[in-house]
């Protein structure tokens, strides 16, 4: 079969309508997300145990208990994005899950913190590289034209796993089934839930961008022939994939594709390196503070799953929006409300006032971190999305393993508005990185 060059497989690939096969795919990395999310979730959930049972676990063990996740996150994304871009991205999230689903089962028969920090570390590794390869997979895949939308629609699943984990263990906690703590049995369902997600990506095609990428030109032809050939979901308006948002030119990819490496590097290193202190540490750490306030742990536990719930509509309704809005006055939008329902959290008292606050905070959340990836993945080659959005996602890992480690004895010392203090500053530093960011790429062909 004769090689097709890289513009005319790009094109055809990006003149695609949405078929069943990208609605498949989007199906099942929104299930693998949302086994990610309940995994990462089950920190804020023993955060918020281990500080309300009697003694609680002294800080600096609960510190490097809850960072654990997040330094095998910063070991573990980067080389599995390295791999996902020469391995190939399906062969990858197999893999990601059968080893979380591995790292879970240990995690709740762990006895004792220090094995428990140890599984949370090994599940880290795979859990840090599963969020920036499903979204540089989906970014290969779905019509630039409404890339973004897609993207937030088939991560929304994935809200769900937070609640899940966190109202699951405040029902199991005292019934303690076969004797096993509610936490433990947290882990153990999501290692099953794993091993299933792991089977369903069998059944996902390979990107052809990336095998075309990979000089493998025969098998991305009869990828995108199966794509061509799949049934319409979603019609895509004629032309789209060449026009930019609200009548911008259409060159402004080219245009973006000629900033410097180096300035695209900076400002995704930037970004990244920035944002755990509010996106991981802060909502982390939210039971560790109703806690230290003194709430007992089963209305701890109601509080922090009524508030992880509210990303879920909110970002249904964003989703519709995100292909008009230029990336960075997103992200700009979601940091200014973030400072504010921060502030809210740690000066309210009443009972439906944290909710309310801690569930906009997470709605922010939720919004910010997609679109950072997405912004991210969208202003690097094909041949280099996964590892370049990995190492990003590995500085953000880093930070998030950071925070804990210096929030927690803050926390526990100076209080919650000192701790605030520096989650404040994180966002605020964020706002002047954005502001020297390039333009994103929303509803733009991508090389």
């Amino acid at each position: 079969m004769a090689s097709l060059p890289l513009p005319d497989l790009a094109e055809r690939l990006d003149r695609l309508p949405v078929t069943r096969l990208h609605a498949m795919a989007m199906l099942l990395c929104g299930v693998g997300m949302t086994i990610d999310t309940l995994e990462m979730a089950f920190g804020g959930v023993l955060g918020t145990v281990f500080s309300a049972q009697s003694p609680p676990v002294p800080p600096g063990e609960l510190g490097l208990l809850l960072s654990a996740v997040f330094v095998g996150a910063v070991v573990g994304a980067p080389l599995l994005g390295w791999w996902a871009d020469r391995q190939g991205r399906r062969r990858a999230l197999v893999a990601l899950m059968l080893w979380i689903a591995l790292a879970s089962l240990g995690a709740g028969m762990a006895h004792g913190v220090e094995a428990l920090t140890l599984c949370r570390f090994l599940a880290g590794l795979a859990l840090g590289g599963y969020p920036p390869i499903v979204i540089a997979y989906l970014t290969d895949l779905l019509p630039p034209q409404r890339r973004g939308t897609l993207i937030f629609l088939s991560l929304t699943p994935s809200l769900l796993g937070p609640p899940a984990a966190i109202f699951m263990v405040r029902w199991l906690a005292p019934l303690q089934p076969l004797g096993l703590e509610g936490w433990r049995w947290g882990f153990l369902v999501g290692s099953a839930c794993a091993i299933l997600s792991a089977l369903s990506f069998l059944a996902l095609p390979e990107s052809p961008r990336w095998l075309r990428a990979r000089g493998r030109e025969a098998q991305a032809e009869v990828v995108l022939q199966a794509f061509e050939r799949s049934a319409t979901v979603l019609a895509v308006p004629p032309g789209a994939a060449a026009a930019g948002p609200a009548g911008q030119p259409a060159d402004r990819a080219d245009a973006t594709s000629s900033v410097p490496t180096r300035r695209r590097w900076l400002a995704v290193v930037g970004l990244f390196s920035l944002s755990p202190w509010a996106t991981i540490a802060f909502p982390l750490l939210t039971g560790a503070v109703l806690a230290q306030r003194g709430f007992k742990l089963d209305a701890a536990l109601l509080i922090f799953g009524l508030s992880s719930m509210g990303p879920l509509v909110g970002t249904l309704l964003a989703s519709t929006v995100m292909d008009r809005v230029d990336r960075r006055v997103a992200m700009a939008a979601c940091i200014a409300a973030m400072l504010a329902c921060g502030a809210a959290f740690n000066f309210s008292t009443g009972t439906a006032a944290l909710i309310v606050a801690m569930a906009l905070f997470n709605l922010c959340v939720s919004l910010y971190v997609p679109l950072l990836t997405v912004y991210s993945a969208e202003l690097f080659p094909t041949r280099q999305r996964a590892s370049a959005t990995s190492v990003a996602w590995a500085i953000n890992r880093l930070g998030g393993a950071l925070g804990p480690l210096l929030l927690v004895p803050t926390l526990r010392g100076a209080g919650p508005a000192v701790m605030f203090a520096v989650v404040a500053a994180s966002l605020l530093a964020t706002l002047v990185v954005l502001a020297a960011s390039p333009r994103g790429l929303e509803r733009q062909a991508i090389s």
